[in-house]
Formats: structure tokens, C-alpha cells, sequence
């Protein structure tokens, strides 16, 4: 299949990613991943290897897209979760350690 990343065209296969792959140690992912086999791969690790070029010259953007397409399993940032809200009154009875009058 035939993917643009950095603005150059790659003809990518999913056999070929995969041997690519094979051997290469994963990264600790702390953004968007590519799962390929039974391993998490940084999706800016795995464009690197596949297109051999800098990390610095494409997007995990493009990477996620073209290994959308090639059937790979690719996961997004992990959502936060929403903060807690508490009253200031709350808050001041926290940081005192009481509890606030109901």
C-alpha cells in the first residue's frame, strides 16, 4: 500500500512492517502506539524504523494513519481524567485536616 510520510512515498505492506519489526526492543510508549505482534510500539519508534528516517521529520500523526490502514492495531494519548472539583471551603477543610460542616 502506497503511504506519504514526511512527504515521501513509501510502498508498505504489513509482512513488511512486521520484519522490520522483528528484533527491535520496544520503547516505553507515552503517547500514541502501534501494536504489532503482542508488542506496544511507539508510533514515532516505529515510523523511524520503517521509513529510516529522523523522528524529527514526520508526525506520530502520519505513522498512526499509514498503520491504520495496513490493519495494525494503533491505540491514541490515553484521555485524563477529568480533575475532582471541591468548594474552596472543601479545600481549606483538607489542607486543616477536618471535615466541613454539613
Amino acid at each position: 500500500m502506497r503511504c506519504v510520510i514526511a512527504r515521501f512515498p513509501f510502498d508498505l505492506t504489513k509482512s513488511g512492517v512486521l520484519e522490520s519489526m522483528k528484533g527491535v526492543k520496544p520503547e516505553p510508549v507515552t503517547g500514541e502506539s502501534v501494536i504489532i505482534g503482542r508488542r506496544h510500539y511507539p508510533a514515532k519508534q516505529v515510523g523511524q524504523v520503517v521509513t529510516r528516517q529522523d523522528r524529527r521529520d514526520f508526525t506520530a500523526a502520519e505513522v498512526f494513519r499509514a498503520m491504520s490502514r495496513l490493519g495494525f492495531t494503533c491505540r491514541g494519548l490515553p484521555e485524563a481524567a477529568p480533575a475532582p472539583t471541591e468548594s474552596p471551603l472543601q479545600r481549606a477543610s483538607a489542607m486543616l485536616g477536618t471535615s466541613p460542616p454539613v
